[in-house]
């Protein structure tokens, strides 16, 4: 037997991949923070602007209702929607902060983080055929998760000159028959953009009179540096899904809490679909976001002003390289220059600049491209003041 193994593994064999897998490709975020660990494990001073999770670490007294869950043997199966008192934490918050109400147990579903709820709420409501609207700069997963689900992406070219925001007339633009749904993420990434209140409620009145669904990802909800927080929550929810995390505002992009608020109908698919895969979230987590979206809030206010601080030194750094042109951003913690001037005959686009940043001067940051548009970069803010003038000097001395 052992030899028949031998001679088959020695011969090779064919593997043919899914079609649904076979074009997808590891996230640009996560292949840039591989190869910035990699150099520093070689020795070399990397100042690392790639990705995107907060620099802060998960507040003490999350971490003790994580240890208080484990002393009181909280790690079995929960349901898998989440523990009831985490899903209503979610509905007492949207209720707290937007006057919203959903019930807990019907519309409000608890995912394995941010990721995992936009996964199943497209695979609850798209199918081939279906078209999807999605602004352009768009965060590296939404049109992987749009072709895995078997729709068909249609793109909504925002402006730079208009803060890469968005208006009901651009998308009223691209309707169609067969539009069954709108993804926005505000604020956004990878530009920081944010919608106005009025717009975003025009969108969803227009979504409920051309029957599709909007998709708010707010994920970076908090992250708002001139004003309040904008939800899709105050409008009603019998096309709009919300989805939140805990892994920005609280600092938990490791433990991986996220959720979805919608119609009760929507919610329940998901999670039926969530039962046949992960089914249901890390419970010790579940219990340390139960404190986290109950406990006072004033030490999120703490770290946006500190975010806040970083952005201005990061844009004012920036604009001060020839070539480059950095608009401010309004919220999350990411700056989208346009470095096209600083094109030449050995860069010709935005992966080759940032393979020319990372090689010469040891600054990582993510491809416009990635992000549906040339010209530009992300770069993030998430960081230490040191490193973030440490990286700036060097941009500035490799294009002064």
């Amino acid at each position: 037997m052992c030899r028949l193994l031998t001679d088959f593994f020695e011969r090779g064999t064919m593997i043919k991949l899914a079609n649904r897998v076979s074009n997808l490709s590891v996230a640009a975020t996560i292949a840039m923070k591989r190869k910035a660990n990699e150099l520093a494990a070689k020795g070399v001073d990397v100042v690392d602007f790639g990705i995107g999770e907060p620099d802060f670490p998960t507040p003490e007294f999350i971490k003790m209702a994580a240890d208080r869950a484990m002393a009181k043997n909280y790690t079995k199966y929960t349901n898998t929607g989440g523990i009831p008192e985490l899903r209503n934490a979610v509905a007492d918050k949207y209720h707290r902060e937007y006057g919203a109400n959903f019930d807990a147990k019907r519309e409000v579903v608890i995912t394995c983080g941010g990721k995992q709820a936009l996964y199943n709420v497209m695979f609850a409501l798209f199918d081939r055929g279906d078209e999807v609207i999605l602004p352009n700069p768009y965060w590296v997963t939404f049109p992987e998760q749009i072709k895995l689900s078997g729709a068909s992406m249609v793109e909504l070219h925002t402006c730079e000159e208009n803060g890469f925001s968005l208006s009901a007339g651009d998308v009223e633009k691209l309707i169609t028959p067969r539009t069954k749904g709108i993804i926005l993420n505000f604020p956004n990434n990878p530009t920081g953009a944010v919608i106005p209140k009025r717009e975003l409620q025009k969108i969803i009145e227009m979504a409920r009179k051309r029957d599709f669904y909007v998709i708010f990802d707010e994920c970076y909800e908090k992250f708002v540096y001139n004003g309040s927080s904008i939800s899709g929550a105050p409008f009603g929810k019998e096309n709009v899904i919300l989805v939140g995390s805990c892994s920005k505002t609280y600092s938990m992009t490791g433990w991986r809490i996220g959720w979805a608020a919608g119609p009760a109908e929507v919610i329940q698919a998901m999670e039926n679909l969530q039962s046949q895969s992960t089914s249901n979230p890390n419970s010790i987590a579940q219990w340390a976001a139960v404190e986290a979206l109950t406990c006072n809030q004033s030490f999120v206010q703490a770290m946006i002003d500190e975010y806040r601080r970083r952005r201005d030194v990061v844009v004012d750094g920036l604009n001060r390289v020839p070539g480059i042109k950095c608009a401010l951003p309004e919220g999350a913690f990411y700056a989208f220059p346009n470095v096209s001037g600083c094109f030449n005959s050995s860069i010709r686009d935005s992966n080759e600049f940032i393979n020319y940043l990372l090689e010469e001067a040891g600054v990582v940051t993510i491809s416009g491209l990635e992000f549906g548009r040339d010209g530009y970069l992300r770069l993030s803010y998430a960081t230490s003041m040191e490193r973030i003038n440490e990286g700036l000097k060097r941009v500035q001395k490799l294009f002064g």
